[in-house]
C-alpha cells in the first residue's frame, strides 16, 4: 500500500505499508510522484481497457491539460507522456478492427449469423435500418467448430422484403428530389433482423460502429453523420433496440410496432411510429366486430411474449365491448412448433367450443394451417390484425382457409415509378442480394448454386430446389401489388428526411450547435409540422385510418376488395374507446363462406329478438344465455338487450313489445260509441215527451185534475225533470273542469228540486186532509205559502251544499292511467268524496221523507189523491239511487260516466211516468172525469 501523506512544509513523508516514515529530499519526492502516475494510469488502463466507456473524452482531457500539469515538472512530463501515449493507442486502436483482429478486451463475443443480410449506401447522412423479412430464426453449428453455433433465418415473406423496397425506392426518390437536402446525399445502412432481439440489437450495434467490428460506444464512420434508425415491423425487435438506442439519443422510427408501451416517453423517449398502436388496432377491431354483431370469437395467438400481450390487450377491448372469448389457443402454435402430428384430440377440443370467426393475433406463423387441422378452420372467418394482414403468400397458399377473410390495413399510395423500380429486383441484377436469394428459393424453390446453403435450406423448409434462370418475377406468381406503397414505410423515411431538412437548411435548428447531432434530430421530430399540421401530436405517435379488406379467391388469383374504413376517433389526452359512427362499411361487397353469401352468425346463442330480454344462464358465459319477453309495460327495441325498459304512463308496448306507443284515449265520445248514442237518443226522447207534457198541462192548467194538485208545483217539476234530461249532456264527450263541475252541481241540483216539488205536494195533501175537520189548527197551512217555502227551503240546502263543493274541493279533469293498461281514461275526479256523498246523502233523505210521508197519506179519501203515485215514484227513485251507487263504484271509465247518466234518466222517467202519465190519460182519454160535476158526485156518493 503505497499512499501521500503531507507532513511539513516543504518535505514530504512516504507511508509504506510496513509501517516505516523516512524524510527525503525533492529528487526523491519526484520519483515518488512518478511511480504514482504509473501507478494510477495503470489503474485506470486497466479499467477503461475493459469497460471502452468515454475513452474519446478522456484522451481529449489529457492532452488539453497536459501542458499546465507537467509545467516545470520533467520526470513528471516524462510519465505524464507515456501514460498519455498508452490512452490515445487504446482509444485509437477500435479502428484498426477492420484490417486487425480485436483484443479480446474490444471484442464483443456475439453469435455469429449464417448469413448477414446487410444493405450499405454511402452519402452525408447515413439513416440506419432493422427490417424483418425472415420470420423465423433457428441455430446452426459451425462445421470448422461443432460446439459454436450460428444464428440462421428461415422463411422469408416477399411482403416483407417489399417493405425494405419501399425503403431503398423512398430514399432513392428523396435524393433526386431538389427541394429536399440540396447538394447533400442520403445513405442508408441496413439489415434483416429476422424478427429476433438477439439479431436485432447485434445490426444496431453494428449499424452504431460502422464499417468493420462492433465496437460499442464508439463509431468509425469518418464524415458521415448517422441520423437515426427506421424499424422495426414487430414489437418484439423494436423493444430492444429503442431501450439501446435511447441511451445514446438516436431517434427510432417504426413503421410496424404496436405495442402501447412504446408510448411511455419515461422508458422510450426517441421512439416514433407511424402507425397506430395497439390500443387504436383493437379498439378498430372490436367496431367491426360489433357492427357485425359477433360475440364470440376465438382466439388464435403466438406461444410468445409478444402474443401474450397482445392478446391480454385484445380480451380486455372485447369485454369493453361485451364481447365474449371461446377459448385463447396458444396449444395449436406448440403442437405443430413440436412437430406432434398427433393434434386429432385437439381437434375435438376445438368442437366443442363452436366458433364462426377466429382473430389471429401475436407473431405470424403458418405451421398452424397445414395438414387436416384445415379441415376445422375452412368454415371459419378469419380476422387478421394488422401484424397479420400483409400476408398476402398465407391467404394464397391455404385458399380454403382464408377466402372470405377480413383485414384492418392502413391507408396505402399509389406510384407508377415504384412498379418499374421493383420489377428491376431479381436475382440475375442482384446477384449479391441474399435476400432475394432466399425469397427465390422459397418461392420459386431455385437452388443458389451453393451446395451446403441449398441442402440446408431444403431440408429446413422441405423443399426441393432446382436450377432457375434467375429472371423469374414475383408477380408471376403473387400478386404483388406493385404500383401501391405501404404508408408507414414511406412515411417514416419522408418525416426523417424532412427533419435533416429542417436542421441543415432552417435558421431556428442551424444556431443548434451546443447539441449532439441526433439530439437535433430527435428535438426537431418532436415537434416537426408538415403542411401546417404536426406530424406526431402525442407521444411520437400518429392516429391512422384504416382500410377494412375482404380477402377473396377465384381462379387461384388473390383480389383484395376494400370494403370499407374505420375512421381514428381519438383525443390528443389520452386513448378514448371508439364509437360504432367511425365504421363505415358496405357489407353487400363481402364475400362470405356461407351459404348465400349470408354474414356468419358468430354468436354462443341465438339473438334475443326485439320484445324480449337476456336469461342469465348459470355457470355459463355472459354471451350464453336464454332469453325471455318482456314483463307487462315494458318493451326492448334492439336484439339482445340486457333488460327491458319500462314505457311511460301515457304510452303503452305495441303488440310485439318493440315499442311504445301512445295510450287509447277513453271518454264518453259523442260520435265513436254506442253507448252515447243510446243515452243520447232516450234522454231527447224523454225530453220530447216531458215538453209535451209540460204543453198539455199548460193547455189544461184550468182543469180540476190539474188544479187540484197544485199546478204550480207540478209545472216546476216538470221543468226541473227537463233539465235533468238536457244535463245529460254535460256528460257526454271530451271532460273539463268546467263541464266536471257543470255536470255534478246540475244534476244534484235539478234532483232535489224534483223530490222537493214531490215532498211539498205530500205534505199538503196530508195537511189539506187534516185541515177538513171542524176547528182544525192544520187550516191556516193550507195556502200555496207552505208548498213554496218547503220547495225553496229543501232546494236551498242542496244549493248550499254544491256551493261548498265547488268553492272547497270542486271536480276536475285527471287521466286515470291505471285502470287500463292500455289505455288512459279521460275523466272527472270528484275532488272531494265527502261532498259528492253528501249532495247524494241529502236528496236520499229528501226522496226517503217523502216516500214515507206519501205512503202515510197513500189511502186518503180523495178525488185526485196522487200520494199513492208519489210513493210509487219515490220507490223507484230510491231504488233506483240505491242500485247505482254500487254499481258506480265497481265499474271504470266510461262505464261509470255511463251508469250516472242511466241513473238520472231512470230516476226522472219514473218521476215522471208515475206522477204524470196517470194524470196525461185522465186528461186526455177521460175527460168526462175531468169534470167540476164528476167531482161533487164522487162526493156525494
Amino acid at each position: 500500500m503505497v499512499g501521500f501523506k503531507g507532513e511539513e512544509q516543504g518535505t514530504t513523508s512516504i507511508t509504506l505499508g510496513f509501517g516505516l516514515k523516512q524524510k527525503h529530499c525533492p529528487l526523491i519526492q519526484a520519483k515518488s510522484r512518478v511511480l504514482s502516475i504509473f501507478q494510477s494510469g495503470l489503474f485506470i488502463i486497466a479499467g477503461l481497457a475493459g469497460a471502452r466507456i468515454l475513452l474519446p473524452t478522456l484522451c481529449g482531457y489529457l492532452v488539453q491539460h497536459y501542458g499546465e500539469y507537467t509545467e516545470n515538472r520533467p520526470l513528471d512530463s516524462l510519465a505524464m507522456l507515456l501514460l498519455v501515449l498508452l490512452i490515445l493507442l487504446l482509444c485509437v486502436t477500435p479502428c484498426s478492427s477492420r484490417t486487425k483482429k480485436p483484443s479480446s478486451a474490444c471484442n464483443l463475443q456475439i453469435v455469429p449469423a449464417y448469413e448477414d443480410y446487410e444493405y450499405v449506401q454511402d452519402g452525408d447522412i447515413i439513416i440506419g435500418g432493422i427490417f424483418s423479412v425472415h420470420c423465423l430464426i433457428g441455430q446452426k453449428s459451425i462445421a470448422e467448430n461443432p460446439f459454436i453455433s450460428s444464428m440462421f433465418c428461415a422463411k422469408p415473406l416477399h411482403q416483407f422484403y417489399r417493405n425494405l423496397q419501399i425503403f431503398l425506392f423512398t430514399i432513392d426518390q428523396l435524393n433526386k428530389d431538389p427541394r429536399l437536402l440540396p447538394n447533400m446525399t442520403l445513405g442508408y445502412h441496413i439489415y434483416d433482423s429476422c424478427s429476433n432481439p438477439r439479431k436485432a440489437i447485434k445490426n444496431v450495434l453494428q449499424v452504431l460502429s460502422g464499417p468493420g467490428g462492433i465496437v460499442p460506444n464508439y463509431s468509425c464512420r469518418k464524415n458521415q453523420r448517422l441520423a437515426g434508425f427506421i424499424g422495426d415491423q414487430g414489437s418484439i425487435t423494436t423493444v430492444p433496440i429503442s431501450r439501446l438506442l435511447a441511451v445514446y439519443n438516436y431517434p427510432v422510427i417504426s413503421y410496424g410496432a404496436t405495442d402501447s408501451i412504446l408510448g411511455d416517453r419515461h422508458l422510450f423517449p426517441h421512439f416514433f411510429r407511424t402507425v397506430p398502436r395497439d390500443l387504436e388496432i383493437y379498439g378498430h377491431l372490436c367496431l367491426l366486430l360489433k357492427d357485425f354483431g359477433w360475440n364470440w370469437v376465438g382466439i388464435i395467438t403466438s406461444n410468445n411474449e409478444s402474443g401474450q400481450k397482445e392478446t391480454n390487450l385484445l380480451v380486455q377491448f372485447l369485454s369493453y365491448y361485451k364481447i365474449c372469448v371461446a377459448f385463447i389457443d396458444t396449444d395449436i402454435i406448440k403442437v405443430f412448433q413440436s412437430m406432434n402430428t398427433n393434434y386429432e384430440k385437439l381437434i375435438e377440443e376445438k368442437k366443442k367450443n363452436p366458433v364462426k370467426v377466429i382473430i389471429l393475433c401475436g407473431t405470424y406463423h403458418d405451421q398452424i394451417f397445414e395438414s387436416s387441422f384445415s379441415k376445422w378452420l375452412s368454415h371459419v372467418t378469419m380476422i387478421f390484425t394488422p401484424s397479420w394482414g400483409p400476408n398476402i403468400v398465407l391467404i394464397e397458399k391455404y385458399p380454403e382457409i382464408f377466402n372470405g377473410s377480413l383485414s384492418l390495413k392502413t391507408f396505402s399510395k399509389h406510384n407508377a415509378k415504384l412498379k418499374h423500380f421493383i420489377d428491376g429486383f431479381y436475382p440475375l441484377n442482384y446477384p449479391e442480394d441474399l435476400l432475394l436469394e432466399n425469397l427465390w428459393m422459397t418461392i420459386f424453390r431455385c437452388a443458389s448454386g451453393k451446395k451446403e446453403k441449398d441442402t440446408f435450406y431444403g431440408m429446413i423448409h422441405e423443399i426441393s430446389l432446382h436450377n432457375c434462370t434467375g429472371r423469374e418475377r414475383i408477380k408471376d406468381t403473387w400478386n404483388y401489388l406493385h404500383e401501391t406503397i405501404y404508408d408507414p414505410v414511406f412515411n417514416a423515411v419522408d418525416i426523417m428526411v424532412n427533419a435533416l431538412h429542417q436542421i441543415h437548411y432552417s435558421q431556428d435548428n442551424r444556431s443548434r450547435t451546443d447539441a449532439s447531432y441526433q439530439f437535433q434530430v430527435y428535438h426537431t421530430l418532436m415537434y416537426l409540422e408538415l403542411s401546417s399540421k404536426m406530424v406526431f401530436p402525442r407521444n411520437g405517435e400518429i392516429s391512422e385510418a384504416y382500410e377494412i379488406h375482404n380477402h377473396i379467391i377465384v381462379n387461384q388469383t388473390l383480389f383484395s376488395n376494400i370494403v370499407g374504413y374505420i375512421d381514428p376517433e381519438f383525443s390528443h389526452m389520452g386513448f378514448q374507446m371508439p364509437s360504432l359512427s367511425a365504421i363505415k362499411i358496405n357489407k353487400s361487397l363481402i364475400h362470405w363462406k356461407t351459404i348465400n353469401n349470408e354474414i356468419p352468425k358468430a354468436q354462443c346463442t341465438e339473438s334475443c329478438p326485439p320484445g324480449s330480454r337476456k336469461l342469465t344462464l348459470v355457470k355459463r358465459s355472459s354471451c350464453c344465455y336464454g332469453c325471455t319477453t318482456c314483463f307487462e309495460g315494458e318493451i326492448s327495441n334492439t336484439s339482445d338487450s340486457e333488460k327491458c325498459r319500462r314505457c311511460p304512463d301515457y304510452e303503452w308496448p305495441n303488440e310485439n313489445n318493440t315499442q311504445c306507443v301512445p295510450k287509447l284515449v277513453e271518454f264518453l265520445s259523442y260520435s265513436d260509441d254506442v253507448i252515447s248514442v243510446i243515452v243520447l237518443s232516450g234522454s231527447m226522447l224523454l225530453l220530447t215527451l216531458t215538453a209535451g207534457i209540460l204543453r198539455i198541462f199548460i193547455k189544461y192548467q184550468d182543469t180540476p185534475i190539474i188544479r187540484a194538485n197544485n199546478k204550480s208545483l207540478s209545472f216546476v217539476l216538470l221543468v226541473s225533470i227537463m233539465l235533468s234530461f238536457l244535463c245529460v249532456f254535460l256528460f257526454v264527450g271530451r271532460p273539463v273542469d268546467g263541464t266536471c263541475m257543470l255536470r255534478q252541481i246540475s244534476a244534484g241540483i235539478l234532483l232535489s228540486v224534483s223530490v222537493s216539488s214531490l215532498l211539498a205536494k205530500t205534505l199538503m195533501v196530508c195537511i189539506a186532509f187534516k185541515a177538513t175537520k171542524p176547528g182544525s189548527v192544520w187550516r191556516r197551512w193550507t195556502g200555496v205559502k207552505l208548498p213554496n217555502c218547503v220547495l225553496l227551503i229543501c232546494s236551498s240546502v242542496q244549493v248550499v251544499l254544491c256551493m261548498s263543493w265547488m268553492t272547497f274541493s270542486p271536480p276536475f279533469q285527471e287521466l286515470d292511467m291505471h285502470s287500463y293498461k292500455d289505455k288512459m281514461v279521460v275523466q272527472c275526479n270528484e275532488g272531494s268524496d265527502l261532498c259528492f256523498y253528501s249532495v247524494l246523502g241529502y236528496m236520499g233523505i229528501l226522496a226517503a221523507v217523502s216516500f214515507i210521508i206519501a205512503f202515510v197519506v197513500r189511502t186518503l179519501p180523495d178525488s185526485f189523491n196522487e200520494a199513492k203515485y208519489i210513493t210509487f215514484s219515490m220507490l223507484v227513485f230510491c231504488s233506483v239511487w240505491i242500485a247505482m251507487i254500487p254499481a258506480y263504484l265497481s265499474t271504470k271509465g266510461k262505464y261509470m260516466v255511463a251508469m250516472e247518466i242511466f241513473a238520472i234518466l231512470a230516476c226522472n222517467a219514473g218521476l215522471l211516468g208515475c206522477i204524470f202519465f196517470p194524470k196525461c190519460y185522465i186528461i186526455l182519454y177521460r175527460p168526462e172525469i175531468n169534470t167540476k160535476s164528476y167531482i161533487l158526485k164522487c162526493r156525494i156518493l
